[in-house]
């Protein structure tokens, strides 16, 4: 009688990181009122798992020598980070590219407020409505 042992498997055990679709947010069209020193200054912001993982600066007027300056101070302050953290984040600013600079946090700010947004509205639609009464009258009320 042939007998079959089973050893329990020596591989190792792989966990699923929970991941999500990677954005590009495009702050041309949300921070078209947004002005550096020449004109607008548009961003296209990476996020990847939640976190920002590249910032690209876009077409603009700016001059590119204070421009540069601008975007090497504030990108690598945001890069790394979480929407929320990326939120809260007080952005220093370049030295002699100021407007530049305060142009490009802003915008950085806008798109990340639309990230968090779409990503919030998935939220909502997990609320459910309770009608609830008050002097007689049916009221409905949000409840999570």
């Amino acid at each position: 009688m042939a007998t079959a042992t089973f050893a329990p498997s020596t591989a190792a055990k792989t966990t699923k990181k929970k991941t999500s679709t990677p954005q590009v947010i495009y702050t041309g069209e949300i921070a078209k009122k947004v002005v550096g020193y020449n004109g607008t200054t548009p961003v296209s912001i990476s996020i990847s798992n939640g976190k920002i993982t590249n910032i690209t600066a876009l077409d603009n007027k700016e001059t590119p020598n204070y421009f540069n300056r601008a975007k090497e101070k504030v990108f690598k302050q945001y890069v790394g980070k979480t929407i929320d953290e990326a939120l809260k984040l007080d952005a220093d600013v370049a030295t002699g590219a100021t407007y530049s600079s305060e142009a490009l946090i802003k915008n950085i700010k806008m798109g990340l407020q639309q990230a968090k947004g779409s990503s919030a509205s998935s939220d909502k639609s997990t609320k459910k409505t309770k009608a609830t009464k008050s002097k007689g009258k049916s009221k409905k009320r949000m409840t999570r």
